[in-house]
């Protein structure tokens, strides 16, 4: 099995870490494929509540790996074996909430990894740049549709046409992320922020949160408004409702059913 991505389940919480630290975790072929395969795994696990993924080492990702990148060049563009890079835009997909704790050098493709993420969280002083119009490269894998979306249009062609970087304090300036936490701190956290999640929060709830928000980007208020308003009495009707209900009168922590298959 790749070891390129590494898994771990533990209160609820699915951590992946994407491990290559020698290269601070240089994106290739291989560690798309797992972490796909991993995406899919905990998504699918009813123990699995939350999704937090990060970079072993230094690094969350430094983008994508360079000797790649010049075999790709020396070919002429072809690729080969294409990586299963939808790995990114799978991730907006999923019924669980992800959360990126960014510790590091996050680059190119782990940058559009990142901000797939539902939310960031990142290490005082890391290093975030889009990287892509400084390779001769074009914004990739879905991250012109979600910047925007997150930081404005303007702060969003800013961070691709000019590729800088910029650190994780003006990044949360920008609202490229959530939060920011001294490096020591980072997982334990990401881990709480998560946890908690886990514990206290309904997954069917999250999933139909998470759904909405991505899916009402699309639309328009009446639309979005009478799309609330129907899955509002569908939650009603849900056991999670009565156990949330229940759980705050009793003063005890709630007893939420993991989501279905």
């Amino acid at each position: 099995m790749s070891d390129t991505v590494l898994y771990e389940v533990a209160d609820g919480v699915a951590t992946l870490t994407l491990n290559r630290p020698e290269r601070l975790n240089a994106y290739t072929g291989e560690m798309g494929e797992r972490y796909s395969e991993l995406l899919d795994a905990a998504d699918a696990d009813p123990e699995v509540r939350v999704i937090v993924v990060t970079g072993a080492g230094r690094g969350f990702c430094a983008g994508a790996d360079m000797d790649m990148l010049q075999g790709i060049g020396a070919a002429g563009g072809a690729t080969g074996s294409e990586p299963r890079d939808t790995s990114q835009v799978q991730a907006l997909r999923l019924r669980t909430p992800i959360i990126a704790a960014i510790n590091g050098p996050c680059a190119g493709i782990g940058l559009v990894t990142a901000v797939m993420c539902d939310l960031r969280f990142a290490a005082a002083g890391a290093k975030l740049t889009t990287a892509f119009s400084r390779r001769g490269l074009v914004a990739e894998h879905g991250i012109s549709w979600v910047l925007p979306r997150l930081v404005g249009p303007a702060v969003a062609l800013d961070l691709l046409l000019s590729a800088r970087v910029v650190l994780a304090e003006e990044a949360l300036e920008l609202g490229l992320v959530n939060r920011v936490v001294a490096p020591e701190r980072l997982m334990d956290e990401t881990l709480a922020y998560a946890r908690d999640l886990a514990a206290n929060v309904s997954p069917t709830s999250m999933a139909v949160i998470k759904a909405q928000v991505w899916s009402h980007l699309d639309t328009s208020l009446d639309a979005a408004t009478t799309h609330a308003d129907q899955l509002m009495r569908e939650s009603l009707g849900r056991a999670d409702f009565r156990e949330g209900v229940a759980s705050f009168v009793e003063k005890r922590p709630p007893r939420f059913a993991p989501l279905g298959g």
